[in-house]
């Protein structure tokens, strides 16, 4: 499995509004694609809560899956417009890292 690492800061208002658009919107997007394994979104308060970092996570079960994803620049984010219209920075490239451990994964199939 492959792991697709992103990150943006936000205003707190922003980053409820990016949350918002990806479990109202993306979710449903990303699910249709085949080979999504599934995602995270993380946030943290930075400088004193005055920006909140979003860190997104995105399972697939292969590089040929980030394609039917990504296109050809599998290293370029894809950063919606409703995205970029509520944060105040992005990464404009991700990572991708191969998945050793899962215990996620393992702890849901119990």
């Amino acid at each position: 499995m492959i792991a697709r690492s992103w990150s943006a800061q936000a205003t707190a208002e922003g980053a409820r509004a990016y949350v918002a658009f990806f479990e109202g919107t993306l979710v449903a997007e990303l699910e249709r694609i085949d080979g999504h394994r599934g995602a995270l979104v993380l946030t943290r308060e930075i400088d004193g809560g005055a920006r909140i970092e979003i860190s997104v996570v995105t399972f697939w079960e292969s590089m040929e899956a980030v394609a039917r994803f990504a296109g050809a620049a599998l290293d370029r984010a894809v950063v919606e417009d409703e995205a970029r219209a509520v944060l105040v920075s992005f990464e404009e490239c991700v990572s991708h890292r191969h998945v050793a451990v899962d215990t996620v994964r393992r702890a849901r199939e119990g």
